[in-house]
């Protein structure tokens, strides 16, 4: 692809949307040949090396399909682990063109941090993991016991207000991230482990016997997990947005990874049309060239796909659908029309 292409749709764009920055992301990711994509230290199915040392993994396949639809190569992505301590920094500070990881939305995030949220890419909340051993089958029955969390983040915030809401004590046991959680965890350093009922689910499918370790029932926060970038370039920010909105809508639409490219070439459902860039000049206006949906779909399938060959029922993560199943059938995910 020719950086003057996506140059020229950007300058031709400005009379009817968002202003160019005189060194867009979009530029510098064309230039470069590599989106640089902030993921998580390592998180199985979501997003962890493979043996061969090659990133996978729910979070990952986001990354690869806004590579794909921008440069137009899925492999083309320099994935840079970050922490709860630095991934805002890495991102402000252009390290990173994105972050695709376990980040909550939040309105001080949102509006206080020069960042923004293009989309939530899981439904999620915050629950406990413990010991079937320890005999506890609800959240209101750790009166004094001891929670390996994660300091400094929001999972801190809500687990001491769910303690002081229901008047009961505990003992926090920092931990700096998923590894170091597994590790005090499995030495009963501490009794519970709280975060994401995501990342509960991805730590306990690494341990040796996961049937011995139970997520208790109770949901004590909302954890919209976004996908984030700099709020300071709204061309790049519209292109992430809707490269997701292309994954949600794709698996509404019945359009797969198998049939995208025969859809491609024409189909009787204009809104397909629409979003395979058969009709209309879209790709214009994200300063892309046409295709951009279909290749994002191509690189590893559509929303469905992605979350079922990752992190559903059938791998060894085992989440359901939820809550991140489609509008169509009882859940929130839900992608504004592509008109």
């Amino acid at each position: 692809m020719k950086a003057s292409f996506f140059v020229s749709a950007c300058l031709a764009m400005t009379a009817i949307a968002t202003p160019c920055y005189a060194v867009s992301t979009l530029e510098s990711v064309l230039e470069r040949g590599v989106l640089r994509c902030g993921v998580s230290e390592g998180l199985a199915g979501f997003s962890a090396q493979d043996a061969n040392g090659v990133w996978q993994g729910f979070d990952v396949a986001k990354c690869r399909a806004v590579a794909a639809a921008v440069i137009g190569d899925p492999s083309a992505v320099e994935f840079t682990p970050t922490d709860t301590q630095n991934r805002f920094d890495m991102l402000l500070d252009g390290d990173v063109d994105m972050l695709a990881r376990n980040t909550t939305w939040t309105f001080s995030r949102d509006v206080g941090l020069g960042l923004s949220f293009a989309g939530v890419n899981y439904y999620d909340g915050q629950g406990f993991l413990v010991r079937r051993a320890l005999g506890v089958s609800s959240a209101l029955e750790l009166d004094g016991t001891r929670i390996c969390v994660q300091p400094d983040t929001t999972t801190q915030n809500n687990l001491a207000d769910f303690f002081k809401a229901n008047n009961m004590s505990y003992l926090p046991v920092p931990v700096m991230g998923p590894h170091d959680a597994q590790k005090q965890y499995l030495a009963e350093e501490c009794d519970a482990y709280t975060t994401d009922v995501s990342g509960l689910a991805a730590i306990r499918a690494t341990f040796a016997e996961p049937g011995e370790h139970v997520i208790l029932q109770e949901l004590i926060s909302k954890e919209p997990l976004g996908l984030v970038v700099r709020s300071d370039d709204a061309q790049w920010e519209s292109i992430v947005r809707w490269t997701l909105f292309a994954l949600i809508a794709a698996e509404e639409l019945g359009v797969t990874s198998a049939n995208v490219s025969e859809l491609a070439q024409g189909s009787d459902t204009p809104e397909i049309n629409r979003l395979l860039s058969v009709e209309g000049k879209y790709h214009q206006m994200l300063g892309l060239e046409p295709g951009w949906g279909m290749r994002a779909i191509a690189a590893a399938g559509n929303y469905g796909e992605i979350f079922a060959a990752n992190i559903g029922e059938q791998t060894p993560i085992g989440l359901a659908r939820g809550l991140n199943a489609q509008w169509t059938r009882g859940g929130l995910l839900y992608a504004p029309p592509f008109r």
